[in-house]
């Protein structure tokens, strides 16, 4: 490690020392106010965006962010407050403020912390801390470089909506009157291009991007260019469908929203209220018999890891679907107490959900599926969690005879979850990196695309 990024990990780890100390007042002074539990976030952020666009700067802007959030309980009355101002004064106002809506708050009987023997005891470093001194030229000069090679590289791209660069650092401390105090860091780096490509028929545009917790990690700024420029070329020319059924294939990125969808579903707050195509499901098959998810909260570098939830609950790899079938609900405290089950360690979400794959790439798959419809984009929010009725604008590629014949914009797809889920054929190697919920190409059996 050098110079630089040891003093930066040092004034990090001192940073994180300073916010826990502070937690801890927070909390005494909550028990003075008189609570009989309280809980405290507190978060420090900074970092740099940069945004350019036909060689010329357009944004630079520096954020210097913090924030703390203060939970108070009364039996089981509940109040909360937030200020971005760490001075005492600040500070003891907020109390005031959560003390005082406590008070004024009907009980609830699943209010509280989470149970003290679910809280994380142990914490693992999972690499996810690589700052990234980056300045506003050096970050310009590479937001240039990115788009100047996606211009270049293609004579039909005749705009660009530009490229982006953007850094940051996080630094926050959970505790509670449990006796938890819960320390995390993380940076994350993305850069990013947008063009714009024309033909006789008319203009389309598309774009592509790098993010991850390590800047080392970063896909070439050039070849990011380059790949933003052959998927707008490649849409030049898109024409609409009649409607027909057929199978449909979800390139990653868009993939992610289908397993999202279904996380929805099996999500506390879906299921106490009802309110979702998936109740009492537990333990019934959801997916294919050979679709396996797993959550894997402990992934060294992962977009989603962590040591525990947002209520100081430890996190563990379990699986969520099995053989196709759902083995447990995504739940936090509050949640698992209004449906009589235990917590996930799944307060504020999950982590790092991991769609098992085939062998397959994504040409392999279009040769599988023949004649059908790969879907790159989708627009819209025609999706009912309630139902399971989905019903998106969409843009991507027709396939006949197993390979991709033209770009077609301006169609919806539409089905019904529950039975889109059941109908998946197959999931791609393809796996898409850069989010918590890693999962391949999806390729769905049937489903209806109407165009015009």
């Amino acid at each position: 490690m050098n110079a630089l990024l040891k003093n930066e990990d040092d004034l990090s780890r001192d940073q994180l020392d300073e916010l826990a100390a502070r937690a801890e007042e927070i909390l005494a002074g909550c028990r003075r106010a008189g609570a009989s539990q309280s809980e405290v976030g507190l978060s420090v952020d900074r970092g740099i965006d940069v945004s350019v666009r036909l060689g010329e700067v357009e944004t630079v802007v520096h954020t210097r962010d913090r924030g703390v959030s203060v939970t108070v309980y009364f039996g089981m009355r509940k109040g909360s407050a937030n200020t971005a101002d760490l001075a005492p004064g600040s500070i003891a106002a907020t109390i005031e403020h959560a003390c005082a809506i406590a008070r004024h708050t009907e009980p609830d009987p699943c209010a509280g912390l989470a149970d003290a023997s679910r809280l994380a005891r142990e914490f693992p470093d999972l690499d996810l801390w690589h700052p990234w001194e980056l300045s506003a030229e050096r970050a310009i000069e590479i937001g240039v470089a990115c788009e100047a090679a996606g211009r270049a590289s293609e004579p039909r791209i005749s705009n660009s909506d530009g490229a982006q660069v953007s850094n940051s650092a996080s630094l926050s401390v959970y505790a509670n009157s449990n006796g938890f105090v819960g320390r995390e860091r993380g940076t994350r780096h993305m850069v990013s291009c947008s063009l714009v490509g024309e033909d006789e028929k008319g203009m389309q545009r598309d774009y592509w991007y790098s993010s991850v917790r390590a800047p080392a990690d970063l896909e070439d700024v050039e070849a990011i260019g380059r790949h933003a420029a052959a998927r707008t070329v490649a849409r030049l020319g898109a024409r609409a469908l009649t409607t027909r059924d057929c199978p449909v294939l979800f390139i990653p990125e868009v993939a992610r929203g289908l397993i999202g969808h279904f996380v929805s579903a099996v999500s506390g707050g879906s299921l106490y209220r009802r309110a979702s195509f998936l109740l009492d499901q537990l333990g019934q098959p959801v997916f294919p018999d050979w679709m396996q998810i797993i959550e894997r909260p402990h992934l060294t570098r992962g977009q989603g890891s962590s040591t525990f939830d947002a209520e100081g609950v430890a996190t563990t790899e379990s699986p969520l679907v099995a053989d196709g079938k759902l083995t447990r609900y995504v739940l936090g405290s509050y949640s698992a107490r209004k449906l009589g089950l235990e917590s996930t360690g799944n307060a504020g979400g999950v982590h790092n959900l991991e769609v098992a794959t085939g062998g397959k790439s994504l040409p392999e798959l279009v040769r599988e599926m023949r004649s059908g419809f790969v879907v790159t984009e989708v627009l819209g929010q025609g999706v009912n969690i309630v139902s399971g009725d989905y019903s998106r604008g969409a843009a991507g590629f027709w396939v006949e005879n197993g390979e991709v014949a033209y770009p077609v914009e301006e169609v919806t797809i539409a089905g019904n979850l529950k039975a889109m889920l059941r109908n998946i054929r197959e999931v791609g190697a393809d796996v898409d990196v850069r989010s918590h919920i890693l999962t391949g190409s999806i390729l769905v059996d049937r489903m209806t695309v109407a165009g015009g």
